[in-house]
């Protein structure tokens, strides 16, 4: 509380002044369960590339394309013949101290770190992927496949255009987990290819990244 100094009459001719108390009140930013202090959020998605993520798995980040998680195809995926699929899982969510957000995948780039053996694109240019993704732990295998969830991609070219696939919620704090099902085919008959032996003992290295978005 404060007494503004005023002038007081006295006499006739004489004036005395009183002095002012001061006071001052200060606030601090908080919360409301009483943490001092104002900041931002934080939003992590982590992933885990095993069949079927269990309590006790090992999530982690790969955020560049240099540091890509390895997806985990079949032995076959190195022996594919025209008609083979192989397929590979992996699975996301957010960090225990993460808010909500949602994952949209988009198309693949050669990788930057393995070594491919296509020359000329051919190999690249002929295979396809589709993705399925599914909120419930599922193998992702050949049998599993026509049943495993939602189509996010479908018999896409390696060297095609996504057309804006469908995006999945990742909840707040791992309160969800997105499993997905890569399928990677080198069809019997893949589009421009004329002579189907000079696809013969070539290797590509696609590279797919999950583009993460926090929730407002």
């Amino acid at each position: 509380m404060a007494i503004a100094s005023v002038g007081l009459v006295v006499g006739i001719g004489a004036v005395a002044t009183l002095a002012a108390w001061n006071d001052n009140e200060w606030v601090l930013g908080s919360t409301a369960g009483g943490d001092a202090g104002i900041g931002s959020s934080q939003f992590n998605v982590q992933q885990n590339r095993e069949q079927s993520p269990t309590v006790d798995s090992t999530w982690d980040d790969h955020q560049t394309e240099p540091t890509a998680g390895g997806l985990t195809f079949g032995l076959s995926a190195l022996a594919l013949t025209p008609g083979d699929s192989t397929y590979a899982p992996v699975a996301l969510k957010t960090t225990a101290n993460s808010i909500a957000g949602s994952v949209t995948l988009q198309a693949p780039v050669p990788s930057t770190t393995i070594a491919a053996t296509d020359p000329d694109g051919l190999l690249w240019g002929a295979m396809q992927y589709s993705v399925k993704v599914t909120d419930a732990a599922t193998d992702c295998s050949a049998t599993t496949w026509a049943d495993f969830g939602t189509a996010v991609a479908t018999n896409v070219d390696f060297d095609g255009t996504l057309s804006t696939p469908p995006t999945q919620d990742v909840d707040a704090a791992g309160g969800n987990i997105q499993y997905y099902c890569f399928k990677v085919t080198l069809p019997v008959v893949p589009a421009g290819v004329t002579d189907l032996n000079t696809l013969q003992g070539l290797t590509a290295a696609p590279a797919w990244r999950f583009a993460a978005t926090s929730a407002d």
